[in-house]
C-alpha cells in the first residue's frame, strides 16, 4: 500500500503535510510550536527538491533508446503503447479500453454549504502491456512505476465526485526503467532433462521402441544399444531446440530497476514532463525560502 502511495501520490503526500505542519504552527501559535512547524517544513522542502530535480535529470539526460538496439540495464525507450493479447484492460469508472488507469471516488459529507468530501474508493491497475516504437515490441510492467497519464477526467453525480487517470490503447509513453531480453534460446530444462524425459516417453511403448531400434523381441537391452538409442534422443531434441529457437523471438521487458533509480512511466512528452518536474522544484524551493525567512523572523 505505502508503495502504491509513494508512486501516485508522493508530490501530493509532501504537500499535505506541509500543510498540516502549517495548521499545526497556527493552531498553537507559539514561537516553539512555529521553530518545530517552519523547521520541519523546510526539510521537507529540501527532501522533496532533491527528488523532483532527480527525476527531472533522469528524464533528460537519459538517453533515448531503440528497442532492437537497447542495451540491457536502464534506458529510456519512446513508442507507442499496446495492449498484450487477451481480454482488454478497462477502466472501472467509464469502461474505456485502456493501458493503464488510477482512480478515486469521494463521497460529499454534510450540506453544500458545509460538506466535506471523504474518501470512497480508489485504485490501480498491474497489468503489464506493450511498447513499440517501429524497430520492435517491449513489455511495460507498471509494478512500482510512478506514472504520470496526460489524460484526467472528472466529475460529479450526485454526492460522489470522480477522478480518473488513464492512459490510452496506441498513446505515445515514454518509459525510463530496467530494460531485460529473455534470449530465444535459454530453455527451462537442460538437454539432459530433455534427452531423459524424450527416452522415459519411449520406453511407455517398448514393443515400438524395440521395432524401431532393432532390439529383437525380448531380454535386456545391453548397454551399446541403449546407447544408440539415447544419441538418437539427443539428436531429435537437439532439433527440436534448433527449430523453436528459428520460431522463437527474444522478450523484451521493462521494469523497475534493482538498485533504486526512478522507474518512470509517462504519456506526456519528454520535454514537458521535465517542465513538469521544474516548476514542482521550483516551487519546494519557493517553500523552503518561506520557511527559512520565517525562522529568521523567529530568531530575531
Amino acid at each position: 500500500m505505502f508503495a502504491r502511495l509513494h508512486r501516485g501520490y508522493a508530490a501530493l503526500l509532501t504537500s499535505g503535510c506541509q500543510i498540516l505542519l502549517l495548521v499545526i504552527g497556527l493552531r498553537f501559535a507559539t514561537p516553539a510550536a512555529w521553530r518545530i512547524s517552519l523547521s520541519l517544513i523546510a526539510i521537507l522542502s529540501l527532501l522533496a527538491w532533491l527528488s523532483v530535480l532527480r527525476r527531472a535529470r533522469v528524464v533528460a539526460d537519459t538517453p533515448r533508446s531503440l528497442v532492437a538496439s537497447a542495451a540491457q540495464g536502464y534506458v529510456e525507450l519512446r513508442g507507442r503503447g499496446l495492449p498484450l493479447a487477451g481480454s482488454p484492460l478497462l477502466s472501472p469508472l467509464t469502461r474505456l479500453p485502456c493501458l493503464w488507469y488510477r482512480y478515486a471516488v469521494e463521497r460529499q459529507n454534510g450540506s453544500s454549504s458545509g460538506s466535506e468530501w471523504l474518501a470512497h474508493s480508489n485504485g490501480e491497475s498491474d497489468a503489464s502491456f506493450l511498447l513499440e516504437d517501429g524497430t520492435g515490441s517491449c513489455a511495460v510492467d507498471p509494478e512500482g512505476a510512478e506514472v504520470l497519464p496526460a489524460r484526467c477526467d472528472q466529475w460529479q453525480e450526485g454526492e460522489y465526485r470522480y477522478r480518473q487517470w488513464l492512459i490510452l490503447e496506441h498513446e505515445t509513453i515514454e518509459v525510463v526503467g530496467q530494460f531485460r531480453t529473455e534470449n530465444a534460446g535459454e530453455f527451462n530444462f537442460s538437454l539432459a532433462e530433455e534427452v531423459g524425459a524424450l527416452l522415459a516417453e519411449w520406453k511407455e511403448d517398448m514393443p515400438k521402441l524395440r521395432l524401431r531400434f532393432g532390439l529383437g523381441r525380448a531380454g535386456e537391452v545391453d548397454l551399446r544399444d541403449w546407447e544408440r538409442v539415447r544419441a538418437e534422443a539427443q539428436r531429435e531434441v537437439e532439433q527440436r531446440r534448433s527449430a523453436e529457437n528459428r520460431n522463437r523471438s527474444d522478450l523484451h521487458r521493462l521494469g523497475k530497476p534493482d538498485d533504486g533509480r526512478p522507474y518512470l512511466i509517462s504519456s506526456l512528452a519528454a520535454d514537458r514532463l521535465v517542465r513538469r518536474y521544474h516548476r514542482w522544484a521550483w516551487l519546494h524551493v519557493a517553500i523552503f525560502l518561506a520557511a527559512l525567512i520565517g525562522l529568521t523572523k523567529l530568531a530575531a
